[in-house]
């Protein structure tokens, strides 16, 4: 995995479903101070993973790049959080 960094996404707003553009991608929960343990979450062949911790939905939405979702705004900007 050298040469790309694996984009970090929250679901502070409590959203039923967060549209991605990746397969791989870490989960913080929502945003620091209320995060949760921050999980990889790989979703292989398939579409869509539910966080084991949050239960947040991630969707994968071809044609969306790594840095944007759907809604927009789940981001986390600083992947070192």
């Amino acid at each position: 995995m050298a040469g790309h960094t694996v984009p970090h996404f929250h679901n502070t707003q409590g959203v039923a479903r967060i549209g991605i553009g990746v397969r791989e991608f870490m989960c913080v929960g929502a945003l620091p101070p209320f995060d949760h343990p921050h999980v990889f979450l790989d979703m292989g062949d398939e579409d869509e993973i539910v966080c084991p911790y949050c239960s947040t939905l991630y969707r994968y939405e071809e044609g969306l790049a790594a840095d944007l979702t759907n809604p927009a705004g789940h981001l986390v900007a600083d992947e070192a959080a």
